[in-house]
Order: structure tokens, then sequence, then C-alpha cells
């Protein structure tokens, strides 16, 4: 059995081809939404949190390989999962994404904390889009006590996601939820529509559509706040075609 940490594109995409292979997979899913599509995938859903986790759970399952595909930002160089791998001697492979190349511009502000991120964001613009989710409200939130702007958020259409902004003082005309990805045109749109002052997101990398985000504030001539990764001392990385490649080479 294959355990995939699933919280990107990139973690449903390596367990569609997995289990199509013939490999038994089961995913841990970041939302709701993701645990659906593993099901729909050909899946088995797991259930808790990665804190929740024991070596005994890894050993009844047979648990020969782990996959962490979550989103780069909630990548830590220890937890759990990478303790009870190493413990056990099971495979950890930690799917990567490289971060985007940014060109000299004025209207491009990079930072390395959502805190940083929203002050910077406070002092450049009246109405702020934020495209970084749920889980980082809290700093912005803050920012527009003291600065009074208009917080725009663009979240997963979940209802606990929507019932979380609203509970946080995020009125309905504020909240954008959609599931991407997103196009250059699309950002645009939503962008002018909304009449944004200032975007700010993190560094995904492409397949999390920081370059259409950035292509899509410039042409507007929006400054853009980007939250870049802190990515010292992490273990290595494999893209999701590596991955695959190893699992097959060594779970035969």
């Amino acid at each position: 059995m294959i355990l995939v940490l699933s919280g990107t594109g990139d973690g449903r995409k390596i367990t569609k081809t997995l289990t199509g292979l013939g490999h038994r997979v089961c995913v841990l899913a970041a939302t709701g939404f993701g645990r659906n599509l593993a099901v729909d995938d050909g899946a088995f859903m797991v259930n808790g949190s990665i804190e929740s986790f024991q070596a005994s759970w890894f050993i009844e399952n047979g648990i020969q390989a782990v996959i962490d595909a979550r989103h780069p930002f909630a990548l830590k160089q220890e937890d759990t999962i990478t303790r009870i791998c190493s413990e056990l001697g099971i495979m950890y492979l930690r799917v990567g994404r490289e971060e985007t190349a940014l060109d000299s511009n004025d209207l491009i502000i990079p930072v390395f904390s959502m805190q940083e991120a929203a002050i910077k964001a406070a002092a450049v613009g009246r109405t702020i889009f934020l495209t970084t989710g749920s889980h980082d409200l809290e700093p912005f939130l803050e920012q527009r006590e003291t600065h009074g702007f208009r917080l725009v958020v663009r979240v997963l259409p979940e209802h606990s996601i929507i019932r979380k902004c609203q509970d946080l003082g995020i009125g309905p005309k504020d909240i954008v939820a959609m599931q991407g990805p997103f196009s250059k045109q699309m950002n645009k749109a939503l962008f002018k529509m909304y009449k944004t002052s200032v975007v700010v997101t993190k560094d995904s990398g492409k397949a999390g559509g920081t370059d259409t985000k950035i292509d899509a504030a410039l042409s507007l001539k929006i400054p853009i706040v980007i939250v870049k990764r802190n990515i010292q001392d992490l273990q290595p990385c494999y893209g999701a075609e590596q991955v695959i490649k190893i699992i097959n080479e060594k779970l035969i």
C-alpha cells in the first residue's frame, strides 16, 4: 500500500496514475474536496490528521511508501509522518516545486512570511485580493483593523471554509469561492471585478498558478506581494513524474 499525502494537483496526478497502474493507494487529503477526488481516482480515503498517526497504523496497513504531495508551504523538515518513515524504514518521497523566477519590477514585492505580506499589502493598497486560501487570514484581519482596507479572499467552495471566513468577519461580497487552477484571463477578470489595488499570493510554482497571477496583476499594473518559501534544510524533492518512476521501479 502507498500512502499519498495530497494537497496539490500533483498529489491527484500521482494518485490517479498509480491506481491506474494497479498500485493500491490510500490518500490523506487536506480538504473534503480532496478526499472526494481521491475516491473518484480509485484510492482509499484515510481520515485523521498528520499528528494522529502512529507507527502501528503503518504496519497494520502494510505501507511500503509515503508520497508527500502537500502544499509546499505545509512542509516541515520533520513531522510525525517523516519520523515514522525513518523509524520503520519506509520509503519517503517528497514532491517539490521549483520556485518562481521573479523579474526585476517595482510592482513585484517579495516577502518571506504571511505577517510581512499583510504589512506590505496594507501599506500599498486599499483593496487587497488574497489568493492564498483560508489558512492565513488572521495577519490580514489584524492589519484591516488598523488600516481599514477591504479584504477580498479567494477560497475553495467548501461549506466549512466559507463558514470560517464569515465567522472571522469577512462578508459574502468579499468571498470568492472557486476551485482553480485559474488562467491569466480569469485572474485578470477577477482582479478587475473587485477593483483590486494589491494582490497577495504564495510562491507555489507554476503548478500552483503563481505565474498566471503575476502576469494578470502586472498586465493591470497592480502590485503583487509574493510570499517566498524558506526551503533551507528541507529533504530532497522530486517531480511528480520522478515519483511515479521511482515507485514503479521499487515497488513491482
